[in-house]
């Protein structure tokens, strides 16, 4: 799919607010989103600081009614760095976001350098363990996976994932 097709659909859904780490799983769909002007991106040093800057989003709105739905953006290699702040933040406090991440290590040997392949076939299992809910982003689900996903995380009030594999986004 298109990274132009992707960030419009998250646009659509009213998602313009990011934080995260660069990823080259989606270098393309990254370098659309920091140069589209209605995509407000900060960019973090890690992962759990990119939550807590696209969790302040979730404060805006209008006095008494917090509501907003900030993302970020991050490499599966990053989940580690999610666990505290998930579990001790996001999940305890009901705090939703969006996690896009970039799923290395997919499939293990050989589609990934070697680094990766634990964790990328460990990276559903963490949100498994967490009761955090994720979708896989495939050519032909944008729509269906995102309306899932977002609303398991509006129902539920918590942080749900994006997973997205290599390729998936050009």
């Amino acid at each position: 799919m298109d990274a132009h097709e992707f960030w419009a659909a998250l646009k659509a859904r009213g998602l313009n607010f990011f934080s995260g780490v660069p990823d080259s799983t989606f270098q393309g769909a990254y370098n659309v989103m920091v140069n589209d002007p209605d995509i407000r991106y900060v960019p973090a040093v890690r992962e759990d600081v990119a939550l807590g800057i696209a969790s302040a989003t979730y404060f805006v709105g209008k006095p008494g009614k917090p509501g907003g739905l900030g993302g970020v953006i991050m490499q599966n290699s990053g989940v580690g760095n999610l666990i505290n702040p998930l579990t001790s933040f996001n999940l305890m406090y009901k705090i939703p976001a969006l996690l896009v991440v970039g799923w290395r290590g997919y499939g293990g040997p050989p589609n990934d350098a070697p680094e990766h392949w634990i964790m990328g076939a460990k990276t559903p299992q963490f949100f498994d363990l967490l009761e955090v809910p994720y979708e896989i982003l495939e050519p032909d689900n944008l729509d269906s996976a995102l309306d899932r996903l977002l609303a398991n995380i509006k129902e539920r009030s918590i942080p749900g994932a994006l997973l997205v594999r290599a390729g998936v986004i050009s």
